[in-house]
C-alpha cells in the first residue's frame, strides 16, 4: 500500500515559477522614461570620447605612452633638484622672517640647528652642511624692516614664518604677510616659539588651532603649524627643508639671479660672490643689484669653495680658478633713452591753434562757416510716410499743412509709435546717431537784449551755487567745470577738442605733437609686444655661466655716492635684466586699490612701486581698462578703494606679467602701507589717455525742439569756436548749436526732442594727458625712507631730488 502510494506520489509541474518576460504595454510612459536615464549606447560612447588614435591604440602603445609621461616627469623633476645634489651643490636658501616683536628669527634657527645636533649658527657662518640628507643650507634670518624681508624672500627657496604663543599678528606682521604674498614665495612654513611656557594643555591646543586659522587666511595650503619647543617637530621642519623640492617663483625663473655671499672692492672695480640660480648669467647683460641700480658686467670668474685636502697653492689645477665669460662689443649699454640725433623729424609740423579758426572735432577742423554738422532740413511728406517711401518725395509737395508732417531722419518706420513724453526722461531712440538731428523751425530772434553786468553776475552766482548743491547730492557731472566769465573759453581750453565717441572716433596725434615731453620722441617703439617679450626671455634661457656655478662678478668701473658694505643683516641680492628692460617707454600696469583703503587715490600722487627685481617712485596716471578700436581711454582722476584701472608713467621695461606692490607713506607716522596691487601690463606709446571735461549750461527758454541756453560761454566768439561740438542732456537729449544771442554767451540750440526746464545742457571736451617720468629707489633713497619716520611727502621729494 505504501509503495504504491509513493509510486503514484509526484510534483505537479505549476508549482515551479517561470521568470515571464517584461511586458512594456503594462508600464507608464514615466517608469519608461526613468529606465532610460543614463544609458548611451556602447558605440555612440566610443565615437564621442575617445579619438580615432586611442581606439585603434594598442595596449602595449598605451603602456608605452604612460611611462614615457612618467620618465618626463623624472626627468624635470631631477633638474629642478640637480642644482642641490652633490657635495658640492648650491645651499638651499631659507629666510627666516619674524612676524611679532617677541620672537626672534636667529632664536628660530639655533632651535632648528639644535634638533639635528648641529654646531651654533652664527651670521659669520654662510653655509651649513647637514650629512644626514647630504643637503646644504644657507639661512639669513632678518628683522621687520619691510625692504630688507621682500629681499630676502625674493631669493628664498623656503621662508619660515616665526610665530608668538603670546602675542597676535599686529599690523606690521600682516603688512609683512600681504607683501610677501602678492611679491610672489616659494614654500612656506611657520613655527610658533615659546608655546611650552602656556602651561594647560588644552590650551596650547586652542592656541596652535588659532595660529593655524589665521595663517591659511594667507596660505591656505598650509597644514600644520610646528613648536620650536619640540624636537621633534624641529627635526620634521629640517628633514622638509632638506628633502621636498622648492616650487620656485615663475617671474623669478626667467631670469639668472644670485645672493651675494661676500662683497669687496678691487682697484675700481665691485666683485660680488655667489652662487648663480635661474637661468644661465651672461656677461653681455646688466646686472641689477639690489637698489644700487643697473651695472655692466666685465667678466665672470669662478670662485669654487675650498676643499679639505691640503696640497700648496702652485698645485692647485689652473681650471679650478677660470674667467668664464668676458663682456664684447654686444654688451647692453646702461643709456636709457635713444640718442637725440637719431630722432629728428620735421617732415610733419601740427598746425598751432593760434591759426585754427574753430575747434578740432575728431580728425577735421569745423570754421565759422561751416554749417557742415548740422543735419538736413526736414522735408514736408504725408502724414504716416516711412523712412523709405519720403525718399520718393522731392522737396515740400504740401498745399495745406493738415494732413502733412516733417518728415526728419531720426523718424521710426513704425508710424504707429507714441508720442515723446514731455519730460524727456523716456521714449528715447537709443539706435539712432545723436547726430543726425534737424534744427527746428523756430523763427529767429530779431531782438535780443543782453541783461546788465550786475544783474547777470548775480544771476550766474544764484544758478552755479545751486548747481554745486545738486552736484553735491547727486555727482552726475563728475568732469564738470566751470568758466569765469572773463576768461577765454578758446584760450583756456586751446589744448581740447571735440570727438563724437570716446571708443570709436579717431584720435588725430598729430595735433598733441606740440604738448608732448621732450623724451617722447626718444622713448623706446615696442609694436609687437608679446613677439618682442618671447624674443628676450627665449634668448635668456640658452648660454651663460649655468646655475649652480659659485663665481665672483667683476662689475665695471663705478662711481657710487656710498661706499658699498655687505652685512648679513641687510640680505643682498642681484638679478640679471633681460634684453631691454633698461630702456624707458610709456609702461601700463593694472592696479587694484585695496577695499580698505579709507580715500579714494588720487592721479599723480606719489607711490613706490616694487616690481620684479626693481623700485620706483612714480606719479602715475589712472585711466579705464579694457582695449578700444581707436586706443583711446579715459582719465580717471581718482581711483576708488576695490576698484581697478590701469597706471601710466614714464619707466623701464619689464618683460612678462610680473606681480607689482604699490606702496604709499603715511603723512603721519611715516610708516610704508601696502595700498594696491598689479601686475604688469604690455607697455605701449600709442595708448592715449584722454582727460575729459564737461561744459554746462542752463536753458534760459524752450520753445518745443529750440532751447536758448546761457552760463556755457561767455561771449559770441567762443560760441563760435566751439559752434561744431554736440549738445546732450542728462536725461538723454542730444543738439547742436544753431546762432549766438547777443554779446554775452547766450545762444540758440536744437535738440531732438522737447528739453526739460529742469535738465542741463553739457557738452564734451578732451585732451591727451603724458605720463610723468618715473624714478628709480637707490640706497640713499630707502635709507632715508627708514630713517626719517616723520618726514612728509614733500620731504621725500627733496631726498629723492
Amino acid at each position: 500500500m505504501a509503495s504504491s502510494t509513493e509510486s503514484s506520489h509526484h510534483h505537479r509541474s505549476t508549482t515551479k515559477s517561470v521568470q515571464r518576460p517584461f511586458k512594456s504595454r503594462h508600464s507608464t510612459k514615466s517608469a519608461i522614461r526613468d529606465a532610460a536615464k543614463g544609458k548611451v549606447e556602447k558605440d555612440r560612447w566610443k565615437k564621442a570620447y575617445k579619438s580615432p588614435h586611442a581606439i585603434v591604440m594598442s595596449k602595449f602603445d598605451r603602456k608605452n605612452h604612460t611611462k614615457q609621461l612618467r620618465q618626463l616627469k623624472t626627468q624635470a623633476h631631477e633638474r629642478s633638484t640637480s642644482i642641490f645634489s652633490g657635495p658640492h651643490g648650491a645651499p638651499r636658501i631659507v629666510a627666516a622672517v619674524p612676524l611679532t616683536t617677541d620672537v626672534n628669527a636667529e632664536y628660530a634657527i639655533g632651535k632648528l640647528n639644535e634638533s639635528l645636533d648641529l654646531e651654533a649658527w652664527t651670521r659669520d657662518q654662510s653655509i651649513i652642511r647637514i650629512e644626514r640628507f647630504k643637503q646644504s643650507l644657507q639661512y639669513i634670518p632678518v628683522n621687520q624692516n619691510l625692504f630688507n624681508v621682500l629681499d630676502a624672500c625674493r631669493v628664498a627657496d623656503y621662508v619660515v614664518f616665526v610665530l608668538s604663543s603670546e602675542q597676535e599678528v599686529e599690523e606690521e606682521g600682516e603688512l609683512l604677510l600681504r607683501a610677501i604674498e602678492n611679491q610672489g614665495v616659494s614654500n612656506t612654513m611657520f613655527v610658533v616659539q615659546g608655546l611650552d611656557s602656556i602651561e594647560s594643555v588644552k590650551k596650547r591646543a586652542q592656541v596652535l588651532q588659532s595660529l593655524k586659522s589665521y595663517v591659511t587666511h594667507f596660505f591656505p595650503t598650509q597644514e600644520k603649524i610646528h613648536s620650536l619647543d619640540s624636537r621633534q617637530e624641529c627635526s620634521n621642519v629640517m628633514r622638509s627643508l632638506c628633502t621636498s623640492t622648492p616650487k620656485g617663483i615663475r617671474w623669478r625663473e626667467d631670469r639668472s639671479w644670485m645672493y651675494v655671499e661676500d662683497l669687496q672692492r678691487i682697484e675700481d672695480q665691485i666683485v660680488l660672490t655667489g652662487i648663480i640660480r635661474g637661468q644661465g648669467l651672461k656677461a653681455n647683460r646688466l646686472l641689477q643689484v639690489a637698489d644700487w641700480g643697473a651695472f655692466q658686467i666685465d667678466k665672470i670668474v669662478s670662485a669654487p669653495l675650498p676643499t679639505n685636502r691640503k696640497r700648496k697653492a702652485e698645485e692647485m689645477s689652473v681650471d679650478e680658478v677660470q674667467v668664464l665669460q668676458e663682456a664684447n662689443e654686444e654688451r647692453d649699454e646702461l643709456a636709457d633713452l635713444a640718442p637725440d640725433e637719431i630722432m629728428m623729424d620735421d617732415d610733419i609740423v601740427s598746425q598751432a591753434p593760434a591759426d585754427r579758426k574753430g575747434v578740432l572735432l575728431d580728425d577735421h577742423h569745423y570754421f565759422e562757416d561751416d554749417v557742415s554738422h548740422l543735419p538736413e532740413p526736414p522735408k514736408r511728406v504725408p502724414k504716416g510716410t516711412s523712412n523709405y517711401q519720403s525718399a520718393w518725395f522731392l522737396g515740400d509737395e504740401s498745399d495745406s499743412g493738415s494732413d502733412w508732417e516733417d518728415m526728419t531722419p531720426s523718424m521710426k518706420m513704425d508710424v504707429d509709435t507714441p508720442a515723446q513724453p514731455q519730460d524727456g526722461t523716456e521714449g528715447l531712440d537709443k539706435d539712432i546717431d545723436p547726430t543726425e538731428v534737424a534744427p527746428s523751425e523756430y523763427p529767429q530772434s530779431e531782438n535780443f537784449l543782453d541783461p546788465s553786468p550786475n544783474d547777470e553776475a548775480d544771476q550766474i552766482q544764484a544758478y552755479r551755487l545751486s548747481r554745486k548743491k545738486e552736484a553735491v547730492d547727486d555727482l552726475e557731472f563728475p568732469d564738470e567745470i566751470e568758466l569765469h566769465p572773463n576768461v577765454l573759453a578758446r584760450e583756456r581750453l586751446a589744448k581740447y577738442r571735440g570727438l563724437k565717441s570716446l571708443r570709436t572716433s579717431h584720435w588725430n596725434t598729430e595735433e598733441d605733437k606740440a604738448y608732448q615731453p621732450e623724451e617722447w620722441p626718444r622713448l623706446l617703439q615696442i609694436p609687437d609686444f608679446r613677439a618682442a617679450k618671447g624674443s628676450a626671455v627665449r634668448e635668456a634661457l640658452l648660454g651663460g655661466v649655468g646655475p649652480g656655478t659659485r663665481v665672483q662678478v667683476y662689475l665695471c668701473s663705478t662711481s657710487l655716492p656710498f661706499d658699498p658694505e655687505h652685512t648679513p643683516a641687510k640680505p643682498l641680492v642681484a638679478f640679471s635684466l633681460l634684453r631691454h628692460e633698461q630702456k624707458r617707454t610709456a609702461v601700463n600696469y593694472i592696479i587694484s586699490l585695496n577695499s580698505d583703503h579709507p580715500n579714494p587715490l588720487k592721479s599723480k600722487d606719489e607711490l613706490i612701486l616694487q616690481c620684479g627685481p626693481r623700485r620706483m617712485i612714480i606719479n602715475p596716471l589712472f585711466s579705464a581698462q579694457g582695449n578700444t578700436p581707436n586706443d583711446v581711454h579715459k582719465f580717471d582722476r581718482y581711483l576708488h578703494p576695490g576698484r581697478t584701472a590701469i597706471a601710466t608713467f614714464l619707466g623701464p621695461v619689464t618683460w612678462g606679467a610680473i606681480p607689482a606692490l604699490f606702496f604709499q607713506r603715511s603723512p603721519t607716522t611715516g610708516q610704508l602701507n601696502l595700498i594696491a596691487k598689479g601686475t604688469c601690463a604690455p607697455p605701449s606709446t600709442t595708448r592715449v589717455i584722454a582727460k575729459r571735461i564737461v561744459l554746462t549750461g542752463h536753458p534760459y527758454k524752450i520753445h518745443r525742439k529750440l532751447v536758448t541756453v546761457r552760463y556755457m560761454f561767455f561771449n559770441a566768439e567762443d560760441i563760435a569756436w566751439f559752434k561744431a561740438l554736440q549738445l546732450w542732456t542728462r536725461r538723454g537729449r542730444s543738439g547742436f548749436i544753431k546762432e549766438s544771442l547777443g554779446t554775452h554767451g547766450y545762444f540758440k540750440a536744437t535738440f531732438d526732442g522737447k528739453i526739460n526746464p529742469q535738465d542741463a545742457v553739457g557738452v564734451s571736451l578732451y585732451k591727451r594727458v603724458w605720463p610723468r617720468m618715473a624714478r628709480l629707489l637707490t640706497m640713499g633713497d630707502v635709507e632715508a625712507l627708514q630713517d626719517n619716520v616723520g618726514a612728509g611727502t614733500s620731504q621725500i621729494e627733496e631726498m629723492v631730488e
